[in-house]
């Protein structure tokens, strides 16, 4: 099932969601937009990247005049805002609003339950476009499972972005961690 506005707020008044910093105008019928923070890691489009080892990146600030994205360019950012879903599992989805601008939003999809944290965001172009700290990028949207697991993300053992509550940049992928232990 998915929370509807009551829903959102009920949850928000009791702490099993929490954003932080929240702003109510945000609240939408079913979910609550986030915005864009104020970090960028550009992937290189032309530099091979090998999936057992870890990504060697760069981080920037996206200044007050925007950032300008890029065509053929992967761009790592990271929601101004961090959640902590306790008893619902989050699901992100890029706003319409930026799709109609040529941008393409990944994110996570599925939060797992009981994840704390900002949101990593992979963003593509089809055309340049600027960004800027602060616009609404995607919107949360929160489902009320069937059960409870037994462990929530943060306390599993292979949970691989549990810094992700203090840390306002975007995570690089950590999937070479899980190749190496898995080799």
């Amino acid at each position: 099932m998915i929370l509807t506005y009551p829903d959102i707020l009920d949850a928000l008044n009791r702490d099993d969601i929490i954003i932080q910093p929240f702003d109510h105008s945000r609240i939408g019928t079913n979910s609550v937009d986030l915005t864009l923070g104020k970090y960028v890691v550009k992937l290189d489009g032309r530099q091979p990247l090998d999936l057992k080892k870890p990504t060697d990146i760069t981080i920037a600030e996206i200044p007050d005049e925007g950032y300008l994205l890029v065509p053929g360019m992967v761009y790592l950012c990271a929601t101004a805002e961090r959640t902590w879903t306790k008893k619902h599992i989050g699901i992100l989805h890029g706003k319409s609003s930026i799709a109609r601008m040529g941008v393409s939003v990944h994110d996570a999809g599925f939060g797992d339950l009981g994840f704390k944290g900002h949101w990593t965001l992979e963003l593509t172009v089809a055309q340049p476009v600027t960004i800027y700290a602060g616009i609404p990028i995607v919107q949360i949207a929160f489902h009320e499972p069937k059960s409870m697991p037994d462990v929530d993300y943060m306390n599993l053992k292979t949970s691989s972005y549990t810094n992700a509550w203090e840390d306002p940049k975007p995570q690089p992928s950590a999937l070479w961690k899980k190749i190496k232990t898995s080799s």
